[in-house]
């Protein structure tokens, strides 16, 4: 797998193209590899520019020293029903022979299991309370229910997070008489225990129930609203209570999953993609190989004149210049590095950004001024920017295996630090890397208060990691105070056993610019349905297309940047849909 992709920190004044795509992340990369394979335009007329010195945007894969394996600081796994991701990375079935797979992307990429781990292993430390994730389970197998120190409804008692969360959207999608009708027989409710309800809904399922789904409880203030209407949080306290709602935020794992977000869309969210049946895998070369081998596809045509733009920041863009009768827009960047600004002449221009980097722009331009384009404000600010940190720590061995936990998987906990994903060993030096905090929505100001101290952790020499390599990475340091806090929070999550210190950390902040975030997610009241596709072309008479993770439906997840591309060149640019994606996927609204 190549990670050394060429890219061009300098400029070329006055550059004239066909299409400027900004944003070197995964929805930027893959149209780009697009519209050459399909040979719409030359390779010197589609030309990506980002401000960073990395390509990936969110993904972002590390070695830390004394480790041969990938540690990751932003988006880390797919589900193998998302068919483009998994087709890229994996290939496409052998019409002649369905167990072989075809390559589609020239770079090997190796999918490995994302493992989740043992429930039986892992660990809940809830209001101070240890148990294994197992242990709702444990006790319905005798018949008993496991009483927490959360004081749920008589009817929720004994429910772990998961069962809860189904239960809620079972029972909201069968109060719906016209749902049940349709779909009853895919919304399914054991006979033999009143803990399992499974969805057999497929996406497009999804997207007829979505817009149209009643609330109907007589008894609720929301009755007769339409879930979509709905906050996640308010549907969840009414169903479950305050302290219902407590037990699903802090034993789910995630603050993100239940904040006040639009509830048509958390539904399927909550089936589909944190069910206990999902399966996940990554790449075993990081996940960022996938932005990688998109380069390096786009880059094959160097020669031709397919260049990525790196440490070049987009300022702002403009319709009156003298170039307007062959170029439709005059694009000017800055350089980051000489501080020069250049302009790039496009007829078309993609901004494969999120909402942050859009905000970020000059909204006094024609296309962003709210005085001339409203709707287009209006619909940027339809999703909520989730803040998310990661802090990678490198240990000497694994101490978490004295406490019999022997695989890949995360722990939870109701304390800041909110999850530790055991990310594995190096076999040769025992050396071991753990995704110390997985902060997320609510906890971020209680880590940003120790972030932004000015007193960083101080890597120590280990075991095949010398204090050379090691201080390489001094300026991605968590703070010292950050670092002793979160060890904190780890031997009490743990309990009774010895964690040493880190010998070094990887810190990462998403809510840095021009990210702003590490995902999203739609706010209530929005009409997804109709936001989707507006975004991909704002303005009728414009040729001026936003795609990216933030405004698809499966935010949080690559397969949305990708499936929010796919459409939009097929909806403007003519393609067709690719050879290798089975005529069956659904890409959504």
């Amino acid at each position: 797998m190549n990670k050394n992709t060429p890219l061009n920190p300098g400029m070329h004044p006055d550059l004239r193209i066909e299409v400027a795509i900004i944003g070197a992340g995964t929805s930027g990369l893959y149209t780009a590899y697009r519209l050459l394979t399909d040979k719409k335009f030359k390779p010197s007329d589609v030309q990506i520019f980002d401000m960073n010195n990395k390509l990936g945007g969110r993904l972002e894969s590390v070695i830390m020293p004394g480790m041969d394996f990938w540690g990751e600081l932003g988006g880390m796994r797919y589900l193998t029903s998302q068919e483009i991701v998994t087709t890229l990375i994996e290939g496409y079935p052998d019409p002649l022979d369905k167990e072989k797979l075809i390559p589609v992307l020239k770079d090997t990429m190796t999918p490995i299991d994302f493992p989740m781990g043992k429930d039986s292993q892992l660990l809940m430390y809830l209001r101070k309370e240890h148990m294994q994730q197992n242990a709702w389970n444990v006790a319905q197998d005798k018949d008993e229910k496991l009483i927490t120190r959360y004081f749920l409804n008589e009817d929720d008692l004994g429910f772990s997070s998961d069962q809860l969360f189904n239960k809620v959207i079972y029972d909201v999608l069968m109060a719906d008489p016209w749902v049940a009708e349709k779909y009853g027989n895919k919304i399914i409710k054991s006979e033999k225990s009143i803990y399992d309800y499974s969805f057999k809904l497929d996406s497009r399922d999804w997207d007829d129930i979505k817009p149209k789904l009643v609330y109907n409880f007589p008894n609720s203030p929301y009755d007769g609203r339409l879930v979509n209407d709905l906050g996640f949080w308010n549907l969840l306290k009414d169903q479950v209570s305050q302290e219902g709602y407590e037990f699903l935020a802090n034993a789910g794992g995630y603050y993100s999953n239940t904040i006040n977000w639009n509830a048509a869309e958390a539904f399927p969210y909550m089936v589909g993609d944190f069910s206990a049946d999902v399966k996940y895998k990554t790449i075993q070369e990081g996940y960022d190989s996938i932005a990688y081998a998109l380069a390096n596809s786009y880059m094959e045509y160097e020669t031709e004149g397919a260049t990525i733009w790196s440490e070049n920041k987009l300022i702002t863009f403009r319709k009156d210049h003298a170039l307007q009768n062959t170029h439709k827009y005059e694009l000017t960047f800055l350089n980051l590095k000489t501080n020069k600004t250049w302009k790039v002449y496009a007829n078309s221009i993609v901004l494969g950004m999120p909402r942050k980097s859009l905000e970020l722009l000059d909204q006094n331009n024609f296309f962003f001024n709210i005085n001339e384009n409203s709707t287009l404000n209006y619909n940027i600010r339809s999703v909520i920017m989730e803040p998310a940190f990661k802090i990678l720590m490198g240990f000497p061995y694994p101490w978490w295996e004295n406490l019999g936990i022997t695989e890949h998987g995360h722990s939870i906990t109701d304390l800041p630090m909110r999850q530790c994903y055991y990310f594995g060993t190096d076999e040769h030096t025992n050396n071991s890397m753990l995704l110390g905090s997985y902060g997320d929505m609510e906890t971020e100001t209680f880590w940003k208060a120790l972030s932004d101290d000015k007193v960083l952790f101080e890597v120590k020499a280990s075991k095949s990691a010398s204090l050379k390599e090691l201080h390489e990475l001094d300026n991605v340091q968590a703070t010292k105070l950050m670092v002793d806090e979160l060890m904190t929070q780890l031997r009490e999550l743990h309990g009774d056993i010895t964690i040493p210190e880190p010998y070094v950390t990887y810190f990462k902040d998403w809510t840095d610019d021009p990210f702003g975030a590490g995902y999203h997610a739609w706010k209530a009241g929005y009409s997804v349905e109709n936001v989707m596709p507006y975004m991909r072309k704002p303005v009728s008479d414009e040729q001026i297309h936003i795609i990216g993770e933030a405004y698809s439906d499966q935010q949080g997840w690559v397969e949305g940047a990708f499936c929010e591309a796919e459409k939009m060149l097929q909806e403007y640019f003519g393609l067709d849909r690719p050879y290798w994606l089975s005529p069956e996927y659904y890409l959504g609204w």
